[in-house]
This record gives C-alpha cells, sequence and structure tokens, in this order.
C-alpha cells in the first residue's frame, strides 16, 4: 500500500465505524495541501519516517504532483498507537 492510499481524513474509510484505529501508528500532516489529514504508519521502519514522504494529491498545482511532508529534527515521537508524529509541509514537486 503506497501512501496516497493510507491518508484519512481522521477517519479509516473501510471501517464500520469510522475513525482512526485506535491500534494503529499515525503521522498528522501539518500546512500545505493535506493540513490536519492522517498518514498510517504502522508498518513503517523508523528511517522510513525520518525520510518524510511525497504523497499525491488532487488538491495540489500541478497535477500529477507530489506534497513533501517532512519530519522536523529532534521533535519527540510517540511510541505505541495514535498519533505518533507530525510530517510538516516543506514544498512540493511536479
Amino acid at each position: 500500500m503506497n501512501g496516497d492510499e493510507q491518508l484519512l481524513n481522521g477517519r479509516d474509510h473501510d471501517d464500520p465505524n469510522p475513525g482512526p484505529l485506535p491500534h494503529r501508528r499515525y503521522a498528522a500532516l501539518v500546512g500545505g495541501p493535506l493540513d490536519g489529514l492522517l498518514l498510517d504508519i504502522e508498518s513503517w521502519r523508523p528511517e522510513e519516517i525520518d525520510d518524510g514522504v511525497a504523497l499525491t494529491t488532487a488538491l495540489f498545482r500541478w497535477p500529477g504532483g507530489r506534497a513533501l511532508y517532512d519530519p522536523r529534527p529532534g521533535e519527540p515521537r510517540t511510541p505505541g498507537p495514535g498519533v505518533s508524529c507530525r510530517f510538516y509541509y516543506s514544498g512540493d514537486t511536479p
């Protein structure tokens, strides 16, 4: 599953009881076109989280482009389920 399929508007669309799943880990997206959405990072390795993510979105000035989101160096991460970290909008690419 790629990052685009793991975006949630604060909920899990496949679950009959929508909402972030209590046993999953998420990154909250801050700023940019995807501000306020959650990204499921449950299966990500720590180095993948460190690298950030480039996400395709229709809410973008370039069709097919990607919004770039990165963690802030040194910002703490919460272990376990729930919102574990934040990814901040750092720009976009066509």
